[in-house]
């Protein structure tokens, strides 16, 4: 990059779940959340392998535009010229159904009260994260939008 040259500096991103590749492109940072926490990944950054948890994945491109993924779990591997999220699922946030997922979190509120000794609490919680980090995702999503 040239001192006169204004373009920010990038690095190639792939997001793909087992249904197909949903991005593939240049981006200026990623935002991520890995088992250890919250994880910003820019051009240059250290390699890594990590395992993601439910959330959101905030990629900033070329320009200054956010696009927002849910995604409900995968790995992350940083190279030098590569960024590739390989996802369980992946969904653009604007694509979510607010309100499905605001009755996924209530259904499953609901059943953690009734039945706190039911052989199906582990699921009821993943399923409450689930639907909780959706509706961050969602609503991150219209932070940028505005």
């Amino acid at each position: 990059m040239t001192s006169g040259d204004n373009m920010a500096v990038t690095v190639h991103l792939d997001i793909a779940s087992p249904e197909g590749h949903i991005f593939s492109g240049l981006a200026e940072m990623i935002s991520v959340t890995g088992e250890m926490g919250e994880l910003g990944i820019m051009p240059g950054h250290a390699q890594l392998l990590s395992a993601i948890k439910p959330g959101q994945v905030r990629v900033k491109l070329q320009g200054g535009k956010t696009d927002i993924y849910y995604i409900s779990g995968g790995t992350l591997e940083v190279q030098p010229n590569l960024i590739t999220i390989l996802a369980d699922t992946v969904d653009r946030a604007e694509n979510l159904d607010e309100a499905e997922a605001i009755k996924a979190k209530e259904s499953a509120e609901k059943l953690l009260t009734e039945r706190k000794h039911d052989e199906d609490y582990t699921r009821t919680l993943i399923e409450l994260a689930q639907a909780a980090a959706k509706l961050r995702a969602i609503r991150e999503m219209r932070k940028y939008r505005k």
